[in-house]
């Protein structure tokens, strides 16, 4: 019985690792990073935005998107993933903060991921993905509250 359960559990941990680093990826602006877990033919909608079809194109869209974010956080949570071979699909809830320059406001979102991955060389990569958004808004940002506390914290390498 073990042997028939571990490649799932295998694949669901690759998978899963695939949809967490997609989103440290773009949380720490390192959008290079992305080719690592797209697929070349990825297919992608965020919210009500156009389409946006091939790894490059999705990666040139989130780039744009976030060039003036100062900081982003992400959580997710991986609620399904369905495997069946070489396919999978995954529901993934999420809830970001984002923080953009030139605006004191912080946004909050909370969505849902809906994701296909395909088995691509040999590794699980992000092939359709559904960025459904449920609710958003924007919080004024309480600076006092982060000197406070001891300011924001030092700078990691690498990371925004």
């Amino acid at each position: 019985m073990e042997r028939m359960i571990t490649p799932v559990i295998d694949d669901r941990v690759a998978i899963e690792d695939v949809l967490y680093r997609y989103a440290s990826a773009v949380d720490s602006a390192q959008m290079d990073q992305l080719h690592d877990v797209l697929h070349p033919d990825i297919w992608a909608q965020y919210g009500n935005a156009d389409p946006v079809q091939g790894a490059d194109t999705v990666i040139g869209w989130m780039t744009d998107f976030t060039k003036t974010c100062e900081w982003q956080h992400h959580m997710l949570s991986v609620y399904h993933v369905d495997i069946d071979g070489d396919l999978a699909n995954a529901l993934v809830y999420h809830n970001s903060y984002e923080k953009f320059a030139g605006d004191d406001d912080v946004c909050y979102l909370i969505a849902r991921y809906h994701n296909e991955l395909t088995r691509h060389e040999g590794t699980w990569k992000i092939s359709r993905l559904v960025f459904e958004i449920v609710w958003g808004e924007k919080r004024p940002a309480n600076t006092e509250y982060i000197t406070a506390v001891g300011g924001r914290g030092p700078a990691v390498p690498g990371w925004p």
